[in-house]
């Protein structure tokens, strides 16, 4: 069966033991004062019979005369409730209080001397009478011996009365008892499990859109559960968010592949054009590939060999001049032959090619591209590259802005405002850095801190 509600079930976990424990409770107490009331009873006729008893004196016939001390006594009152007889061995009787007058109760055989016994008998006007009974025997100065039974009675419906109200005013206490305790256990549940209302609350609100994570103050018990939920809406959303920028890095690194061959199709040399065709069609796959590959892994993996800087540029700087073949411009490479990327091919070449191409747009007519080894004080070894260019350049309170996804330095030129947030994503995804300053050549100055050897 489905558990619908945690409260709910905790509630009636609760309230069932509950209402046993006030079951058993009623019962034993209900018990024990019947069994009280009984001893009390029988107490108050042992009584009332040693007084019967002490005022019973035989006369020479054998006849028995008890002295009732109070002629107002309820033995002295017809109808009473309390009866008194005494009868002989043979079973006559020798005297009976005023109190039987008018009744018909039937106390019961006679008993043998020194017999005692404790009986319920009918009473009249169908009542219950609780009786008990007691053989004696007599003897006189002359040594006559006399058997007598003396038996006296009393009604039940005083003590059933009264226990008609104990009961009533036990069930009465103890309901309202119950009633108040799950009362309070319900207020106390409602503020014990608020915190999981709250925590449903919050996770609706993120299926809603209306918050990205889960608060982070919750008590011991929830603590483990809150922190592994925001991880995991971390990590849905740094996914999400994987996968729609690696689809803009791809649509971006694609474009001056594209540009290539659209500018190699005006070439009147079948060869060429069909060697450069297939050189970008095969430099796009490889971006593909690259891209799906990062997208996929996220990182970068240890014991990756070094990717000589040189070719790289070269590579870049031939693709370039083919795309603003339109353009009078230069591109100069000022790279180390020792200068080496430690890490992904595809990657210097995604970054280097965002760099270098950001500069030969903007350029007038110069684009500079320097690369070294310097060594750091902990003895680690960084390659620096750098792209300038002699363009506009980009203003200070600019520089920060630029780097993010989406931005761009002027609104008004075609692009995507990709180029350097995919340089700063490298940058940071193998431990470096991007910095952006001005040019000696009156640009701007674009310097690479990645890791070398």
């Amino acid at each position: 069966m489905a558990v619908r509600s945690v409260s709910r079930r905790l509630l009636f976990s609760v309230a069932v033991p509950l209402l046993l424990f006030f079951g058993v409770t009623v019962f034993v107490l209900d018990a024990r004062f019947r069994a009280l009331s009984e001893s009390s009873m029988r107490g108050q006729l042992d009584a009332q019979m040693v007084a019967l008893i002490a005022s019973s004196d035989p006369d020479e016939a054998g006849a028995v005369a008890p002295t009732l001390q109070d002629a107002e006594s309820r033995l002295a009152t017809p109808g009473s409730g309390l009866y008194a007889r005494v009868v002989n061995r043979r079973g006559l009787q020798v005297w009976r209080s005023p109190s039987v007058t008018g009744t018909n109760i039937d106390f019961g055989p006679p008993l043998q001397p020194g017999q005692n016994t404790f009986k319920y008998i009918p009473g009249p006007q169908g009542t219950t009478l609780a009786a008990i009974s007691r053989g004696l025997r007599w003897e006189d100065d002359r040594g006559r011996r006399i058997d007598l039974t003396f038996t006296v009675a009393t009604s039940l419906e005083p003590y059933e009365t009264q226990l008609r109200t104990f009961r009533q005013g036990l069930f009465g206490g103890f309901s309202v008892v119950a009633v108040l305790l799950l009362a309070a256990l319900a207020v106390l549940l409602r503020w014990v499990l608020r915190p999981l209302h709250d925590l449903e609350a919050q996770i609706l609100e993120v299926e809603a859109g209306q918050r990205e994570l889960l608060d982070a103050s919750w008590p011991r018990e929830l603590r483990g559960v809150v922190t592994n939920l925001n991880a995991l809406l971390r990590a849905e959303r740094n996914r999400i968010a994987r996968y729609r920028d690696t689809l803009g890095n791809l649509a971006h690194s694609l474009k001056t592949p594209l540009a290539v061959v659209r500018s190699s199709l005006s070439g009147t040399d079948p060869q060429a054009v069909a060697a450069t065709v297939n050189a970008q069609v095969d430099r796009m796959s490889a971006i593909v590939e690259h891209q799906l590959k990062r997208a996929v892994g996220g990182g970068a993996s240890v014991g990756q060999p070094a990717v000589p800087v040189q070719p790289v540029a070269q590579d870049l700087r031939g693709a370039l001049m083919k795309v603003h073949a339109s353009k009078d411009y230069l591109i100069e490479l000022q790279v180390d032959a020792d200068a080496v990327f430690i890490g992904d091919r595809d990657d210097l070449y995604e970054a280097l090619g965002n760099l270098m191409e950001n500069a030969a747009k903007w350029c007038r007519s110069q684009v500079r591209v320097t690369a070294m080894m310097r060594v750091r004080g902990d003895a680690t070894r960084r390659l620096e590259l750098a792209v300038e260019d002699d363009g506009p350049g980009i203003a200070p309170e600019e520089r920060e802005r630029v780097l993010q996804r989406g931005a761009r330095a002027d609104e008004f030129t075609p692009g995507h405002g990709l180029g350097l947030a995919m340089v700063r994503d490298m940058a940071q995804l193998y431990g470096g850095d991007v910095q952006l300053s001005d040019s000696p050549l009156g640009g701007a100055r674009v310097v690479l801190d990645l890791p070398g050897r």
